[in-house]
């Protein structure tokens, strides 16, 4: 219970210092929220145990879930290097400017006095939804389609043609060669 209340206490003060404007509070904010994080995945991970190492006659159940640890493991790397990563961007912000502070820069103001409304985006779609309305029937059924099913009735059609040629021409060929066999014969 002791490390729940920990753990939202870590939580809630580190994303207090997450909304900040200043870029240590953000630094210490993310530092707060990542070891909350790493409570939460110890308590998350079910009681203590036996070493994951295997020893004859022990039930697994006295073994401790190895998965929580390598995952807190992980966590801290990564809080490690976004807290790097931080920290130069901050050393950056003090040469630069000599301040720690965030400040809105004039775009900024400018994109949030707009209009949210935007007509390209936020316009009624008409009907017809495609880029060549000249490709659309009356029935709102695309050209394409109708050519389509067109060849492919063309293609069906000339299969069956040519399937009839090839009959034709075996069975021409059987009779051209009965009439060569006949005159061997006389």
């Amino acid at each position: 219970m002791t490390l729940l209340i920990v753990m939202g206490v870590l939580f809630a003060a580190g994303i207090y210092l997450l909304l900040e404007r200043s870029l240590t509070r953000v630094l210490l904010g993310i530092i707060l929220v990542g070891n909350g994080v790493n409570l939460l995945i110890l308590a998350a991970g079910g009681r203590s145990g036996l070493a994951p190492l295997y020893e004859e006659g022990t039930p697994a159940e006295d073994y401790a879930d190895p998965l929580p640890q390598a995952l807190i493991l992980t966590a801290i790397v990564i809080t490690f290097a976004v807290t790097a990563f931080l920290l130069a961007m901050i050393y950056r912000s003090w040469v630069i400017a000599r301040r720690d502070e965030l400040t809105d820069d004039a775009e900024d103001r400018r994109v949030a006095s707009q209009d949210t409304f935007d007509f390209e985006e936020d316009s009624e779609v008409a009907l017809e939804t495609s880029e060549f309305p000249a490709d659309i029937d009356d029935d709102n059924v695309p050209a394409h389609a109708e050519e389509s099913r067109r060849a492919a009735a063309a293609r069906l059609a000339g299969e069956r043609l040519a399937s009839e040629l090839r009959q034709a021409s075996s069975e021409e060929s059987a009779g051209t060669n009965n009439k060569r066999r006949n005159r061997k014969a006389r």
